[in-house]
């Protein structure tokens, strides 16, 4: 049996596939192929997409770590591996030699739970593939999330595979307390100068100078090389992008130059006042001097939006600071009811700074960086990498700029990022305590110190002083920054915008800050830096296609939103798109719409209830449920039920159900309102069986998109 120069068995190997959304399969299959290395595998970690099948042979065994996303559906980067195994010439036996496990990520508030992971699995049996370990399923309703079967589950595989599969006598697996070699290092592409004799105060004066450069109040759209060109007077069209996503959707609706119905009451843009609200102990200087700078990273299949309006929707003494954003894009960028916008968030540059100064990163800081593959190559690349998955910097991205907009130094940490920094501490104490929250044992602990405070990265290396990590392995220690997704709130004529050659699309976002336990501010990453984004702001955004389908948009089909707080964003999109159709297709029979809108106070958080007036919108009924304005709570399902026989009628002649907002206990309180309506109302008649036969018919609608969930 061969070695090499890293102790793995060249007849061991191990493939570990994920298909992620978020981030948190990738962040399963590289657990594992931790896992798979420790116990001398020759390891490979990979997005399905980059793979063929018949690599599938090539290795002892397959892990798929996959989630399921929309409807039941693969995630986009293990579409293309999905429909490669569906092809109807492939031979039955074709994967006979292939021993294989799947873990599954899901969400039980949808209907279709870890679909994805399931029929993944069973596809693979089909063409013969061996089933090594059985299937496992992550539930994030889970109190502990994925790790509430994720740890378990993968200390039982790995008990597996070292039986199946056992080391020669005097090989042991690699311990845990041995750091495995980085996956790749940064190397600085020019010589480090003498350090200037400046104090931090002046380096964080110098670095806002370059990173952050006066803005005036003209917009400045990055060029093809991702740097930002000269400003204009006027807000202009963004430069249009020829993008191959949007060449393979379906027909797109085309923007409406002109309209015969009045758009919702257009107000003159202001600043927010709650842009400079202040918390107890955050600093007080403007945070418009603290706004990341506009450059760009470049992403696959991105294009260009400009920032055109930034306005609170909550009163400014409400609890909750919702936002609808307001962005201009060319009107080559088509867009439907349901596309999802992704976002790339960036760290601010005085954390940046902090970060920098807590690890005496100063002198190599503003060097540019390349990125340096270590031997056998991790991710599966045929040729050593020249950047990390999930990384987009320009040729001469620095330190900082990778830590303002490609990695995450406000995440949550995981586990692994405690067993990394305990190996760059020489302090026994804190090394002892860092490795304690590595312990599965001491769950609590960790998740009382780490998810329940909602404690970020640069926190912990704040508690921790005596922590100092190479900068060489920045991106083993600080995970990938991830795009936002958000729902497109606007359709039909709310996308005309008065420039020529520009639509607009609107957002509605709730910001996420507020005090933990610790009495510190928290505030979600992406929502920090869309509430300080001012108008006239230039970034890069992807468009990802919806799942409430296609029937949905059409005038002629019977609808049923229910769509509570901001999952009110794509509801709104759907009935401006269905009466924009109707405007124009007048050959059409309009079938009516209902809305189900819930929220705490009507005062505070009804959205866009001046829309729902209109009288070309066409609603049928708009049935309200705010759960703080009276003694009693109520919430939309209570009003599903009470409003049974409206529901019974537009479900008999075959209305469609559309379901949006937050995941969790809605999602399904609202399926079960629906059903027990359907046995109320349709009665032995319509289902002699009672519920068996109600579910039966619930699981039909849901096949044909007739029962449609959207929730996050």
């Amino acid at each position: 049996m061969t070695v090499d120069v890293q102790g793995q068995r060249h007849n061991r190997k191990a493939l570990i596939l994920y298909g992620s959304e978020t981030g948190n399969s990738q962040d399963v299959a590289e657990e594992l192929g931790r896992m798979a290395e420790r116990l001398h595998f020759i390891t490979r970690v990979s997005e399905m997409d980059l793979v063929e099948i018949n690599t599938l042979l090539d290795y002892t065994v397959v892990i798929f770590a996959i989630s399921t996303t929309g409807q039941g559906e693969f995630p986009q980067n293990a579409r293309k591996f999905w429909k490669s195994l569906l092809r109807k010439r492939l031979p039955p036996d074709c994967l006979g030699h292939v021993a294989f496990t799947t873990f599954g990520l899901g969400d039980s508030s949808y209907p279709q739970f870890n679909f994805a992971a399931r029929k993944l699995h069973k596809r693979l049996e089909q063409l013969g593939a061996k089933e090594v370990y059985p299937r496992g399923e992550a539930d994030e309703q889970h109190d502990q999330g994925i790790d509430g079967t994720f740890l378990s589950w993968s200390a039982d595989i790995r008990k597996h595979l070292l039986s199946l599969y056992p080391l020669p006598d005097g090989v042991t697996p690699i311990p845990q307390e041995v750091l495995l070699p980085p996956k790749l290092i940064l190397e600085l592409q020019e010589k480090v100068p003498d350090p200037p004799q400046v104090s931090t105060a002046s380096q964080i004066h110098q670095a806002n100078q370059i990173h952050h450069p006066a803005v005036s109040s003209q917009p400045a759209i990055n060029n093809s090389s991702g740097e930002p060109p000269g400003v204009q007077s006027k807000p202009e069209t963004p430069e249009p992008s020829k993008q191959a996503a949007n060449q393979n959707k379906m027909e797109r609706t085309p923007s409406r130059s002109i309209y015969d119905f009045p758009l919702p009451v257009e107000e003159e843009p202001v600043i927010c006042n709650q842009l400079r609200e202040k918390f107890d102990g955050e600093p007080h200087d403007d945070p418009d001097s603290r706004f990341p700078p506009p450059k760009s990273i470049v992403l696959s299949n991105s294009f260009s939006v400009i920032m055109l309006e930034n306005k609170r929707m909550t009163p400014e003494n409400h609890w909750q600071d919702v936002r609808q954003l307001t962005f201009g894009v060319s009107d080559e960028e088509a867009y439907d009811p349901g596309d999802v916008i992704n976002i790339m968030p960036k760290n601010f540059p005085e954390d940046v700074q902090t970060l920098i100064d807590l690890m005496d990163w100063n002198k190599v800081a503003d060097i540019p960086v390349t990125f340096v593959a270590s031997p056998p190559d991790f991710y599966l690349a045929d040729n050593l990498l020249s950047k990390a998955p999930g990384l987009f910097p320009t040729s001469k991205s620095t330190l900082r700029d990778l830590l303002i907009h490609n990695l995450d130094i406000t995440a949550i940490p995981k586990r692994y990022f405690f067993e990394l920094i305990a190996h760059n501490t020489d302090d026994p104490m804190h090394k002892e305590r860092l490795l304690e929250f590595t312990n599965p044992a001491l769950s609590d602990e960790f998740y009382d110190y780490t998810s329940r405070p909602r404690r970020g990265i640069l926190e912990v290396l704040q508690d921790f002083p005596s922590v100092k990590l190479p900068w060489q392995q920045a991106t083993q220690f600080f995970p990938v920054m991830r795009p936002r997704k958000f729902s497109i709130s606007s359709g039909g004529t709310l996308k005309t915008s008065s420039t020529p050659g520009m639509i607009k699309f609107q957002l509605l976002v709730a910001i996420v800050k507020y005090k933990t336990v610790l009495k510190k501010v928290r505030q979600g990453l992406c929502s920090r830096y869309l509430a300080a984004m001012p108008s006239n702001t230039p970034l890069k955004v992807t468009l990802t296609d919806g799942s409430l389908g296609f029937e949905a948009t059409k005038a002629y089909k019977p609808l049923i939103l229910i769509g509570p707080g901001t999952g009110v964003a794509p509801c709104r999109a759907l009935i401006w798109e269905r009466a924009s159709e109707a405007l124009f297709n007048t050959k059409i029979a309009t079938e009516e719409t209902i809305l189900f809108y819930g929220g705490r106070n009507k005062r505070a958080d009804y959205f866009y209830a001046h829309e729902w007036k209109f009288h070309h919108l066409a609603l049928s009924h708009v049935f309200t449920a705010f759960s703080r304005d009276q003694k009693e709570k109520i919430y939309v399902q209570d009003v599903i039920r009470r409003e049974k026989k409206e529901v019974w009628r537009m479900i008999a002649k075959g209305g469609i159900i559309v379901v949006c907002g937050s995941s969790g206990k809605m999602p399904k309180a609202v399926r079960e309102a629906i059903l027990w309506v359907m046995l109320e109302e349709g009665g032995v008649e319509k289902f002699p069986k009672g519920r068996e036969d109600v579910e039966a018919e619930m699981k039909r609608m849901e096949k044909r998109k007739h029962y449609v969930q959207e929730t996050w």
